[in-house]
């Protein structure tokens, strides 16, 4: 399966990333995903596309994001949710008069997938605390870039883990934000979990 683009913006955007990424989930067929970082929600598409045609209508996708810019992201690294392509900026403005970075734009990019797809709006460090992790299969990290919240997006992923699933975290290596990579290599050493790292330390890998 190809990862694709839904004419949006996705950090996976680099040639052969988005189609790494899949691979990784087919690995281990999760049947209950969750995304931290939903973003506008290509990644969250591929993940059901792939998901359904593995299990049908039997899978969960569940994703966190703030889905706007405000007062708890403002000290994070965000990435640039407007369009460079012109295009693109007419589409959304005056033909879908949506902001793609939206609850209710990935919403409807989702809309296929209704039935299984939970979006929950707001910060992980509050949200993750009322989900049963235990639940969960497959864990995407990709929500804010501090250090304090990369830890705590990675302790109440810990279960998941425990539980034998996989927890694959993005920008590991990304010097913009080096709370990610000391996050991730503190809560590795203290957990004693096993980490892979590919892409060129893009991505890091943390199973039991």
């Amino acid at each position: 399966m190809k990862y694709k683009k839904y004419f949006r913006k996705t950090s996976l955007k680099q040639k052969g990333v988005g189609d790494l990424f899949l691979e990784e989930v087919n690995k281990k067929k999760p049947k209950v995903f969750l995304e931290i970082g939903v973003f506008h929600g290509v990644t969250a598409r591929n993940v059901c596309e792939l998901l359904y045609n593995i299990y049908g209508s039997d899978f969960k996708y569940i994703g966190i994001d703030l889905f706007e810019k405000n007062d708890e992201n403002k000290s994070e690294l965000i990435p640039n949710t407007q369009f460079s392509n012109p295009i693109k900026k007419f589409y959304f403005n005056y033909i879908k008069r949506q902001n793609p970075y939206s609850k209710e734009a990935v919403e409807n990019l989702l809309k296929k997938f209704n039935k299984n797809v939970t979006l929950l709006k707001g910060n992980s460090n509050k949200i993750l605390k009322n989900i049963d992790m235990k639940k969960i299969d497959y864990v995407f990290l990709d929500g804010g870039h501090d250090y304090k919240t990369v830890m705590n997006d990675l302790i109440y992923s810990k279960e998941v883990i425990l539980n034998g699933g996989t927890v694959l975290c993005d920008d590991y290596d990304l010097s913009q934000a080096p709370g990610v990579k000391k996050a991730i290599d503190d809560f590795i050493k203290q957990n004693n979990f096993s980490c892979k790292f590919f892409y060129n330390y893009r991505f890091a890998k943390i199973e039991k």
